[in-house]
């Protein structure tokens, strides 16, 4: 007779606050956006710090959501996970692409409004 050996080991780390706030450059602090006429999930607000000149870092829901870094015209987009997610023409766009990006992939992050 065999027994099946699990020989995977898992390990977990834990950052507090501070020290997220230390490595991001990001208030701790995250609004909720709750609006009450609405029975869906409601997503955080983003939270933008400017960590240099040309370079955004979002804050979604206390968690690194990623970059938009401007070069030239340009706004190229990276995602929580480092992933590229676009080349846009403005910041407002760039943003927004994020935030949608960040949506999905951060399920968990959303809020009920009630």
């Amino acid at each position: 007779m065999s027994t099946p050996v699990d020989d995977h080991q898992h390990a977990e780390v834990t950052v507090d606050t501070a020290t997220m706030v230390a490595i991001t450059g990001m208030d701790a602090h995250v609004d909720l956006v709750v609006d009450t006429d609405v029975d869906e999930p409601v997503h955080p607000r983003i939270l933008w710090s400017r960590p240099d000149t040309g370079l955004w870092a979002a804050n979604y829901g206390g968690y690194y959501g990623g970059t938009v870094d401007r070069q030239g015209a340009h706004y190229f987009v990276s995602d929580t996970f480092g992933q590229y997610v676009g080349d846009f023409r403005s910041l407002e766009e760039a943003q927004l692409r994020l935030a949608e990006r960040l949506h999905v992939l951060l399920p968990d992050v959303r809020r009920d409004g009630a």
